[in-house]
């Protein structure tokens, strides 16, 4: 940049310089959907969506403490009584009912078993920790 040209004064481009693909042009900048107020909706119901997903998650995570509360118990009790920590039978069971209700429910069933599956393990492992302290 010259000293003759202010710091706040942009370079005009060459005549011959292409506008680049990302410029908008003044047709799309007139469209409604670009406009402050449409942006300013957007911009809104993301925020109330976004919150409603924030509260879900927050439920989500306090299901699961109590979720794993009650097999935290159930870990101790077959401890006590030398039951296996990992039951293929109930596991079998839970993951048809839960892919019967994620059917119900409009969620993809392999993602609900998918992630049952995950819980379930997590859960053995916790198990697998109890026994192992009251051996």
């Amino acid at each position: 940049m010259s000293d003759s040209t202010p710091a706040s004064a942009p370079t005009p481009a060459p005549a011959s310089a292409p506008t680049p693909a990302s410029a908008p042009t003044p047709a799309a900048e007139e469209t409604p959907a670009s406009s402050p107020a449409a942006d300013e909706a957007v911009r809104t119901e993301l925020t109330r969506l976004r919150d409603s997903i924030d509260n879900i998650d927050a439920a989500v995570v306090h299901m699961l403490a109590e979720r794993f509360k009650c097999t935290q118990q159930v870990g101790v009790l077959k401890a006590a009584h030398q039951l296996p920590p990992a039951d293929p039978a109930r596991e079998a069971r839970q993951i048809a009912r839960l892919r019967e209700l994620a059917e119900s429910a409009k969620l993809d069933p392999a993602f609900a078993e998918k992630l049952l599956n995950f819980i379930i393990a997590e859960v053995i492992r916790h198990h697998e920790t109890i026994a192992d302290g009251t051996r």
